[in-house]
This record gives C-alpha cells, structure tokens and sequence, in this order.
C-alpha cells in the first residue's frame, strides 16, 4: 500500500515556531531592535489588519536582507546542531523513526522558510515543500519566490510535486488553521496528532 505523508512543521512537529527562533540565533542584537520597530505591525496583524505574509516578510527581511547564501545555510546547519532534537515533539521523532520509506512518501509542507527547514528535511529524510527564499547573485533579496507556502498554498506545492505519482492513501497532520485546506485535501486529516 502506497501512502503519502504531509507534516506541517511549526507545531505540529516542533513544540515551538521555528522563525523567531531562527532569526534571533542568526543575528540576536539584530533580531531584537527589528522586533521592536515591528511591534505595530504585529499588533496590526493580530487584529487581522495586515496580511501574515507581508509582515513576515518585511520582518525576515529586517533580519536576513543581503546575507549570502553561504553564510545562511551555514548558520542554518548550526542552526539545526543546537536545536535538533530538543524542539520536536518526542512521539513525533519516533513516529518518524518508523516510517517505512520504501512504501512511504514524506513532505514537510511548511510556512517557514525553506533556508532553515532544510537541514531537519534531510534529517528525516523527507522531501520540502516550504516558503521559498530568494537569492540573486547568492544573495538573499528578503523576498520569496512564489507565495506563502500557506493554506490553500499547500495544496497547490503538494499537488504539483506529486502529478505523476498515484497513492492508496494520503495523510496529512497539521495543528492550525493554515494546515486546514491541506487536511481537508487528504484522505486522513490528523489534527494536533503528536500533542
């Protein structure tokens, strides 16, 4: 039986949101006076007035604009040896540990961005469909490419790396509202499944 698993990443593996964690390993001094100028923005974006993805955006970017690529994923593997395994969710890494990869397909479909989530794919041995960083000349412009790997997003990134493969069962696990249209899509939703 052929089967195709979809984690969310943020909180549903992870005990914690990876972005805030990230950006302040990568530059702390740096990372605390950009939260305080984005304070408002914040604010405005939980009363629903501003748009997640253009807040999260301007703040990644208040943080990593103008890094090299060089230098971001070496901090992301670094990123990855501080922090793996102690911000994931113990059932979930042994739920991992289990996965039969010869009848298994694994996605992390994942929000965050693709730069620091990489390494914890690899790890598990699962492909990344995530919000992707983009670089011109090996540097980071503090823009994605394409959208936010959100919602309905997330339907849009499985779909079109999966067009060729067919399976007998697809399951997805997510723990918020962002995860909803991609556990409405699968046959199996799992809902906070290793909480």
């Amino acid at each position: 039986m052929k089967k195709l698993y979809c984690f969310d990443f943020d909180g549903t593996l992870t005990y914690k949101d990876t972005m805030f964690l990230y950006l302040k390993f990568y530059n702390a001094s740096k990372f605390r006076r950009q939260f305080i100028k984005h304070i408002p923005l914040f604010t405005l974006l939980k009363l629903n007035l501003l748009e997640a993805e253009k807040v999260k955006k301007s703040f990644i970017s208040s943080v990593l604009k103008g890094e090299k690529r060089e230098e971001i994923e070496k901090k992301s593997q670094q990123f990855f040896d501080q922090y793996y395994p102690e911000i994931f969710r113990e059932n979930a890494l042994e739920f991992i540990e289990n996965i039969d990869h010869s009848q298994t397909d694994c996605y992390i479909v994942s929000a965050s961005l693709d730069i620091w989530v990489k390494p914890f794919a690899e790890k598990f041995n699962m492909n990344l469909l995530s919000t992707q960083a983009e670089f011109k000349d090996e540097i980071f412009t503090g823009d994605f490419v394409g959208s936010n790997c959100y919602g309905k997003e997330k339907v849009n990134r499985i779909e079109k790396a999966i067009s060729d493969k067919k399976y007998d069962k697809t399951i997805a696990f997510g723990d918020t509202s962002g995860d909803q249209e991609m556990m409405d899509w699968a046959n199996e939703a799992q809902f906070k499944f290793f909480h």
